[in-house]
């Protein structure tokens, strides 16, 4: 429930106006050296305030760890950690403390629980991906040991669209720019586009391409733990999320069979394939080349104008919104979307050691 991976394992906890968010991971190997300021980085990168197409909810988003870590190295055991909130609003929200919110979870979660927190959506506001961020760093250091990096990008910001293929960009461009956006002409499209959302109090959703590079052949489970049904269920489980595909996804079924087939193909480094329809993946199972997947964002829903909606007494009412708001969630959940894909590849690794003797 709130537990996810099955041998490197996140359990998260707190909501957005609590005391904090935080997590305890258990399963991650003892002897790794872990950087704190890697992990420090990508809370930077998802942390609010951070440019002007941002909310301007000021968090420094600085972890603490309580176990699990000494020296400088992991230790084997569970990691238990914090990031405190500081920058709390909550008045913000006392005006919807009755309110459903269109496309909100207040309506679910109430039919759910019988209760729920209303300050800033509490268990179901995006704030909760902090520890998700926290334990797909670490899970990214796990990962770089062994040769493997991943690498998201914003590719899509509305009708805003970058044409070229993740194979003809410098990646390492990704963060050159506020929007997260490796082609920098079409980021200030897309820079201008979440303006004008903004200037209209309004919202625009898009999509992040991810990559993982380095991944060998043999991850993944044959039937009910594919490898690209584990990705999928991580990235259907971030805030927003509405949609995944892996490899050439929808627009592969455009093409014949003949057209979409891998060819494989002998070269110095082995077995390759001679395109990647497949996005590094076959029966489930990593085949050596890279693994790519896009991932849709829809509009967030919470709105700075008029909305026609409901309490929980059934009457019709009209809501105006305060608060402090991203009018487009994509450039801060680039490093969400990798550091689930993180968890994901850190599981598959760990559960690769139990195929053969």
């Amino acid at each position: 429930m709130n537990t996810f991976g099955k041998i490197f394992r996140l359990t998260s906890f707190g909501e957005s106006h609590g005391r904090g968010i935080g997590g305890i991971i258990d399963g991650c190997p003892a002897g790794l050296d872990l950087n704190i300021d890697l992990i420090q980085k990508d809370l930077a990168r998802r942390k609010p305030g951070q440019s002007k197409i941002t909310t301007q909810r000021k968090e420094a988003d600085q972890v603490e760890f309580f176990s699990g870590v000494f020296e400088g190295k992991t230790q084997g055991t569970p990691i238990a950690f914090a990031i405190w909130n500081k920058d709390q609003h909550s008045k913000d929200y006392n005006d919807l403390k009755d309110i459903y919110r269109p496309s909100h979870a207040d309506y679910t979660y109430t039919k759910k629980y019988g209760t729920r927190d209303h300050r800033g959506g509490g268990r179901s506001s995006a704030r909760e991906t902090i520890a998700r961020v926290v334990a797909g760093a670490i899970a990214k250091q796990i990962l770089a040991s062994r040769g493997i990096s991943i690498q998201a990008f914003v590719s899509q910001v509305g009708e805003i669209q970058l044409k070229k293929s993740y194979t003809e960009i410098d990646l390492s461009k990704t963060d050159d720019n506020i929007v997260r956006c490796p082609d920098s002409e079409t980021a200030e499209k897309m820079i201008t586009r979440i303006e004008a959302a903004a200037k209209d109090r309004d919202t625009v959703g898009g999509v992040i391409t991810g990559v993982a590079k380095g991944v060998p052949a043999g991850w993944g489970e044959p039937v009910f733990n594919k490898l690209h049904a584990d990705l999928g269920f991580a990235m259907l489980g971030i805030n927003a999320v509405k949609g995944f595909e892996y490899g050439s996804g929808f627009e592969g079924t455009k093409l014949s069979g003949s057209q979409h087939n891998d060819v494989f193909i002998k070269t110095a480094d082995g077995v390759r394939t001679k395109t990647n329809n497949s996005g590094g993946i076959q029966g489930g199972i990593s085949n050596g080349e890279d693994v790519y997947f896009r991932v849709a964002f829809k509009p967030i829903a919470t709105l700075l104008k008029e909305q026609k909606t409901v309490d929980k007494s059934n009457n019709e009412i009209t809501i105006n919104p305060k608060g402090r708001h991203d009018p487009c969630v994509l450039p801060r959940a680039v490093p969400i979307v990798e550091a689930m894909a993180a968890m994901v590849l850190a599981d598959h690794f760990l559960l690769s050691k139990l195929n053969t003797i």
